[in-house]
């Protein structure tokens, strides 16, 4: 897919990119080397190849999924400022 300057003016017009007209030749041959780029790796053979979000090969650690203080409200509201039966008390901010 070639890249003409009129292509260029729009997308730049499109983005509200600024560019001088001395500039939007050179514009016009980078986006066709990337746009060349982009055609040589449509040509790879990716059949079978699984997708990957890295290249190294780790797991998540994990941790044990056990309840901690759930049995004692006392314990965790003991430092809040105020708490009314075990529940924190926070100053209202929706109207």
């Amino acid at each position: 897919m070639a890249i003409d300057a009129a292509t260029v003016r729009k997308v730049a017009r499109l983005a509200r990119i600024a560019e001088p007209e001395e500039r939007i030749e050179a514009l016009t041959q980078e986006l066709n080397g990337i746009m060349t780029w982009i055609e040589q790796l449509a040509e790879v053979d990716t059949d079978g190849a699984e997708p990957l979000t890295s290249v190294v090969a780790a797991g998540l650690p994990l941790r044990e999924d056990v309840v901690t203080m759930g049995g004692e409200p006392q314990v965790v509201t003991g430092n809040a400022p105020k708490s009314v039966s075990n529940f924190f008390v926070v100053p209202k901010v929706v109207e």
